[in-house]
Protein backbone atom coordinates (compact mmCIF):
# COMPACT_ATOMS: atom_id res chain seq x y z
CA UNK A 1 0.00 0.00 0.00
CA UNK A 2 1.10 3.58 -0.78
CA UNK A 3 1.34 5.77 2.50
CA UNK A 4 2.10 9.00 2.31
CA UNK A 5 1.89 12.45 4.36
CA UNK A 6 -0.94 14.39 3.00
CA UNK A 7 -0.92 17.14 5.22
CA UNK A 8 1.67 18.52 8.21
CA UNK A 9 -0.91 20.06 10.73
CA UNK A 10 1.52 19.28 13.78
CA UNK A 11 -1.65 18.11 15.96
CA UNK A 12 -1.10 17.61 19.44
CA UNK A 13 -3.49 14.87 19.51
CA UNK A 14 -5.44 14.62 16.06
CA UNK A 15 -8.67 12.84 16.71
CA UNK A 16 -12.26 11.37 15.08
CA UNK A 17 -11.18 11.86 11.45
CA UNK A 18 -14.63 11.60 9.34
CA UNK A 19 -15.52 11.97 5.81
CA UNK A 20 -17.61 14.39 4.20
CA UNK A 21 -18.92 12.99 0.35
CA UNK A 22 -20.95 15.89 -0.07
CA UNK A 23 -18.00 18.29 0.73
CA UNK A 24 -15.25 16.22 -0.51
CA UNK A 25 -13.69 17.26 2.71
CA UNK A 26 -12.32 15.70 5.89
CA UNK A 27 -12.93 16.54 9.14
CA UNK A 28 -11.12 16.21 12.09
CA UNK A 29 -10.52 17.82 15.84
CA UNK A 30 -7.20 18.68 18.07
CA UNK A 31 -8.00 17.87 21.08
CA UNK A 32 -4.76 19.52 22.75
CA UNK A 33 -4.73 21.86 20.25
CA UNK A 34 -8.51 23.00 20.80
CA UNK A 35 -9.54 23.12 17.22
CA UNK A 36 -11.43 21.31 15.10
CA UNK A 37 -9.92 21.00 11.37
CA UNK A 38 -11.73 21.00 7.78
CA UNK A 39 -9.42 19.96 4.60
CA UNK A 40 -10.60 19.96 1.06
CA UNK A 41 -8.92 16.87 -0.55
CA UNK A 42 -9.03 18.20 -3.99
CA UNK A 43 -8.05 21.61 -3.46
CA UNK A 44 -6.14 21.76 0.06
CA UNK A 45 -8.49 24.18 1.51
CA UNK A 46 -7.42 24.34 5.26
CA UNK A 47 -9.64 25.86 7.57
CA UNK A 48 -9.79 25.37 11.84
CA UNK A 49 -12.21 26.71 14.28
CA UNK A 50 -11.27 27.06 18.26
CA UNK A 51 -12.90 25.08 20.64
CA UNK A 52 -14.31 26.43 23.87
CA UNK A 53 -12.60 23.23 25.71
CA UNK A 54 -11.45 19.90 24.68
CA UNK A 55 -12.93 18.35 21.37
CA UNK A 56 -12.77 14.99 21.92
CA UNK A 57 -14.81 13.87 18.67
CA UNK A 58 -17.28 14.78 16.20
CA UNK A 59 -20.13 14.08 13.55
CA UNK A 60 -22.14 14.73 10.99
CA UNK A 61 -25.66 15.80 11.23
CA UNK A 62 -28.67 15.01 9.26
CA UNK A 63 -29.71 18.57 8.66
CA UNK A 64 -26.28 19.95 8.22
CA UNK A 65 -23.69 20.72 10.92
CA UNK A 66 -22.06 18.69 13.76
CA UNK A 67 -22.23 16.97 17.04
CA UNK A 68 -19.12 17.86 18.67
CA UNK A 69 -18.42 16.16 22.05
CA UNK A 70 -16.26 18.39 24.63
CA UNK A 71 -14.68 17.52 27.80
CA UNK A 72 -17.80 17.00 29.02
CA UNK A 73 -20.44 18.03 26.98
CA UNK A 74 -21.78 16.81 23.61
CA UNK A 75 -22.59 19.70 21.78
CA UNK A 76 -24.22 20.64 18.21
CA UNK A 77 -22.42 22.91 16.33
CA UNK A 78 -22.14 24.65 12.87
CA UNK A 79 -18.75 26.01 11.69
CA UNK A 80 -18.34 29.92 12.87
CA UNK A 81 -21.07 29.46 15.18
CA UNK A 82 -21.72 28.31 18.81
CA UNK A 83 -21.13 25.32 20.36
CA UNK A 84 -24.47 24.69 21.94
CA UNK A 85 -25.02 22.07 24.58
CA UNK A 86 -26.83 19.26 23.98
CA UNK A 87 -26.13 16.73 26.32
CA UNK A 88 -23.92 16.05 29.21
CA UNK A 89 -23.52 11.88 29.72
CA UNK A 90 -22.20 11.85 33.27
CA UNK A 91 -22.91 14.88 35.19
CA UNK A 92 -22.09 13.43 38.76
CA UNK A 93 -18.55 12.38 37.73
CA UNK A 94 -16.38 15.57 37.14
CA UNK A 95 -13.00 13.64 37.23
CA UNK A 96 -14.01 11.83 34.29
CA UNK A 97 -13.82 13.17 30.51
CA UNK A 98 -15.26 12.54 27.44
CA UNK A 99 -12.94 10.62 24.47
CA UNK A 100 -14.40 8.53 21.58
CA UNK A 101 -17.55 9.45 19.98
CA UNK A 102 -19.10 8.28 16.41
CA UNK A 103 -22.51 7.66 15.11
CA UNK A 104 -24.30 4.69 15.16
CA UNK A 105 -26.13 3.80 11.86
CA UNK A 106 -29.30 4.32 13.62
CA UNK A 107 -28.12 7.86 13.50
CA UNK A 108 -27.69 8.09 17.48
CA UNK A 109 -24.45 9.47 18.84
CA UNK A 110 -22.41 7.02 20.94
CA UNK A 111 -19.35 8.63 22.80
CA UNK A 112 -17.51 6.77 25.90
CA UNK A 113 -15.75 8.53 28.98
CA UNK A 114 -12.57 7.77 31.13
CA UNK A 115 -10.90 9.43 33.62
CA UNK A 116 -9.75 12.49 32.98
CA UNK A 117 -5.91 12.76 31.90
CA UNK A 118 -5.53 16.57 30.49
CA UNK A 119 -4.69 19.23 32.74
CA UNK A 120 -6.23 23.15 32.31
CA UNK A 121 -3.09 23.51 30.18
CA UNK A 122 -3.12 20.00 28.12
CA UNK A 123 -0.46 18.96 29.69
CA UNK A 124 -0.81 15.03 30.85
CA UNK A 125 -2.48 14.41 34.17
CA UNK A 126 -1.74 11.02 36.17
CA UNK A 127 -4.82 8.51 35.83
CA UNK A 128 -5.58 6.76 39.06
CA UNK A 129 -8.46 4.33 38.06
CA UNK A 130 -10.30 2.47 34.90
CA UNK A 131 -13.50 4.87 35.48
CA UNK A 132 -15.01 4.68 31.51
CA UNK A 133 -18.26 3.83 30.20
CA UNK A 134 -19.68 4.12 26.66
CA UNK A 135 -23.63 6.04 26.21
CA UNK A 136 -26.10 6.30 23.70
CA UNK A 137 -27.59 9.43 23.13
CA UNK A 138 -31.13 9.68 20.71
CA UNK A 139 -31.96 12.47 18.52
CA UNK A 140 -34.34 13.69 21.73
CA UNK A 141 -31.09 13.88 23.55
CA UNK A 142 -31.86 10.94 26.13
CA UNK A 143 -28.79 9.38 26.97
CA UNK A 144 -28.37 5.24 27.88
CA UNK A 145 -25.65 4.13 29.65
CA UNK A 146 -24.73 1.19 28.12
CA UNK A 147 -21.62 -0.52 30.27
CA UNK A 148 -20.24 0.31 33.75
CA UNK A 149 -17.88 2.36 34.28
CA UNK A 150 -14.87 -0.19 34.00
CA UNK A 151 -12.95 1.29 30.81
CA UNK A 152 -9.25 2.79 30.62
CA UNK A 153 -8.27 4.93 28.13
CA UNK A 154 -12.03 4.62 25.66
CA UNK A 155 -11.10 3.86 21.85
CA UNK A 156 -12.58 2.59 18.62
CA UNK A 157 -16.20 2.63 18.05
CA UNK A 158 -17.59 0.18 15.14
CA UNK A 159 -20.89 -1.90 14.20
CA UNK A 160 -20.56 -4.82 12.15
CA UNK A 161 -23.07 -5.87 9.34
CA UNK A 162 -24.12 -8.84 11.65
CA UNK A 163 -24.65 -6.61 14.44
CA UNK A 164 -21.41 -7.03 16.82
CA UNK A 165 -20.03 -3.57 18.00
CA UNK A 166 -16.06 -3.54 18.46
CA UNK A 167 -14.53 -1.31 21.14
CA UNK A 168 -11.32 -0.81 22.47
CA UNK A 169 -9.31 -0.25 25.87
CA UNK A 170 -6.17 1.42 24.92
CA UNK A 171 -4.84 1.05 28.42
CA UNK A 172 -5.48 -2.65 28.37
CA UNK A 173 -4.28 -3.02 24.93
CA UNK A 174 -7.60 -4.74 24.63
CA UNK A 175 -9.79 -5.10 21.70
CA UNK A 176 -13.85 -5.91 22.62
CA UNK A 177 -16.70 -7.19 20.41
CA UNK A 178 -20.10 -7.34 21.68
CA UNK A 179 -23.29 -8.10 20.47
CA UNK A 180 -25.53 -5.02 19.77
CA UNK A 181 -28.76 -4.93 19.65
CA UNK A 182 -30.24 -2.68 17.15
CA UNK A 183 -34.30 -2.87 18.21
CA UNK A 184 -33.52 -2.63 22.38
CA UNK A 185 -30.12 -0.46 21.39
CA UNK A 186 -28.48 -2.47 23.99
CA UNK A 187 -25.13 -4.06 24.02
CA UNK A 188 -23.84 -7.35 25.75
CA UNK A 189 -21.28 -10.61 25.36
CA UNK A 190 -18.60 -8.99 25.70
CA UNK A 191 -15.78 -10.98 23.91
CA UNK A 192 -12.04 -10.09 23.61
CA UNK A 193 -11.04 -10.93 20.12
CA UNK A 194 -7.56 -8.86 20.52
CA UNK A 195 -5.14 -8.80 23.93
CA UNK A 196 -1.83 -7.95 24.38
CA UNK A 197 -0.89 -7.28 20.62
CA UNK A 198 2.77 -6.00 20.79
CA UNK A 199 2.79 -2.97 18.47
CA UNK A 200 1.73 0.12 20.47
CA UNK A 201 -1.41 0.18 21.70
CA UNK A 202 -5.18 0.21 20.21
CA UNK A 203 -6.51 3.96 19.67
CA UNK A 204 -9.46 4.81 16.95
CA UNK A 205 -10.80 2.56 14.08
CA UNK A 206 -12.98 2.47 11.27
CA UNK A 207 -14.39 -0.21 9.53
CA UNK A 208 -14.51 -0.93 5.74
CA UNK A 209 -17.20 -2.01 3.51
CA UNK A 210 -15.84 -6.10 4.07
CA UNK A 211 -15.92 -5.45 8.08
CA UNK A 212 -12.15 -5.22 8.20
CA UNK A 213 -11.16 -3.29 11.66
CA UNK A 214 -8.32 -1.01 10.67
CA UNK A 215 -7.08 0.13 13.82
CA UNK A 216 -4.15 2.67 14.67
CA UNK A 217 -1.75 1.55 17.19
CA UNK A 218 -0.67 4.45 19.31
CA UNK A 219 2.17 5.25 21.69
CA UNK A 220 4.83 4.08 19.10
CA UNK A 221 2.81 1.65 17.02
CA UNK A 222 4.03 3.18 13.84
CA UNK A 223 1.58 1.47 12.14
CA UNK A 224 -2.44 0.79 11.06
CA UNK A 225 -3.46 -2.65 12.04
CA UNK A 226 -6.03 -4.64 9.85
CA UNK A 227 -8.01 -7.05 11.77
CA UNK A 228 -10.94 -9.49 11.02
CA UNK A 229 -14.21 -8.58 12.71
CA UNK A 230 -12.98 -11.68 15.00
CA UNK A 231 -9.55 -10.56 15.79
CA UNK A 232 -7.47 -12.54 12.98
CA UNK A 233 -4.19 -9.78 12.15
CA UNK A 234 -4.60 -9.86 8.38
CA UNK A 235 -1.71 -6.74 7.59
CA UNK A 236 0.30 -4.00 9.13
CA UNK A 237 0.67 -1.03 7.46
CA UNK A 238 3.95 0.60 8.53
CA UNK A 239 3.47 4.81 9.14
CA UNK A 240 6.35 7.53 8.79
CA UNK A 241 4.37 8.73 12.03
CA UNK A 242 4.78 6.58 16.04
CA UNK A 243 1.51 7.90 17.40
CA UNK A 244 -1.41 7.22 14.41
CA UNK A 245 -4.54 8.07 16.51
CA UNK A 246 -7.95 7.48 14.62
CA UNK A 247 -8.65 6.66 10.59
CA UNK A 248 -11.47 7.05 7.90
CA UNK A 249 -11.83 6.04 4.51
CA UNK A 250 -12.43 8.84 2.11
CA UNK A 251 -11.72 10.06 -1.52
CA UNK A 252 -14.06 9.83 -4.58
CA UNK A 253 -14.40 5.71 -4.40
CA UNK A 254 -13.39 5.79 -0.70
CA UNK A 255 -10.53 3.75 -1.10
CA UNK A 256 -8.14 6.10 0.85
CA UNK A 257 -7.81 5.56 4.53
CA UNK A 258 -7.08 8.63 6.36
CA UNK A 259 -5.30 8.59 9.30
CA UNK A 260 -4.23 11.66 11.96
CA UNK A 261 -1.47 11.34 14.15
CA UNK A 262 -0.27 12.64 17.69
CA UNK A 263 2.67 14.25 19.10
CA UNK A 264 1.45 14.39 22.81
CA UNK A 265 4.24 14.01 25.53
CA UNK A 266 6.69 13.96 23.41
CA UNK A 267 10.04 15.79 23.91
CA UNK A 268 11.06 18.86 22.04
CA UNK A 269 14.46 17.00 21.02
CA UNK A 270 11.98 13.71 19.82
CA UNK A 271 10.13 16.35 17.68
CA UNK A 272 13.00 18.28 16.19
CA UNK A 273 14.01 14.75 14.78
CA UNK A 274 10.67 13.97 13.39
CA UNK A 275 8.50 17.05 12.82
CA UNK A 276 6.00 15.17 10.98
CA UNK A 277 4.62 13.71 13.89
CA UNK A 278 0.74 15.28 14.45
CA UNK A 279 0.23 14.95 10.68
CA UNK A 280 -2.44 13.63 8.65
CA UNK A 281 -1.51 10.68 6.46
CA UNK A 282 -2.65 8.99 3.46
CA UNK A 283 -3.07 5.33 2.49
CA UNK A 284 -4.34 4.41 -0.74
CA UNK A 285 -5.61 0.61 -0.35
CA UNK A 286 -7.35 -1.96 -2.36
CA UNK A 287 -10.31 -1.40 0.14
CA UNK A 288 -13.33 0.56 -0.11
CA UNK A 289 -14.95 2.31 3.38
CA UNK A 290 -18.65 3.13 3.67
CA UNK A 291 -20.40 6.52 4.19
CA UNK A 292 -20.55 8.19 7.35
CA UNK A 293 -23.53 8.09 9.44
CA UNK A 294 -25.23 11.41 10.25
CA UNK A 295 -27.04 12.06 13.65
CA UNK A 296 -30.72 12.11 13.13
CA UNK A 297 -30.95 15.93 14.61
Amino acid sequence: MQVGIFFEAQDVVGESVIWSSEENALYWVDIGGKRIHRLEVKTSRHETWSTPDFPTSIGMCRNGGFIVGLARDVCLWRPGGRFETFARPEPDKPGNRLNEGRVAPDGSFWVSTMQNNLNADGTPKEMMANAGAIYRIDPSGTVKQLTPNEYGITNTMGWTRNDRFLFADTLANEIYSFAYDPEAKTISDRRTIVSGFERGLPDGSCLDADDHLWNCRVVGGSAVARFSAEGALLDLVELPVSWPTSCTFGGADLSTLFVTSARFTMTAEHLRAHPLEGSLLAIETEFRGVDEPKFGY
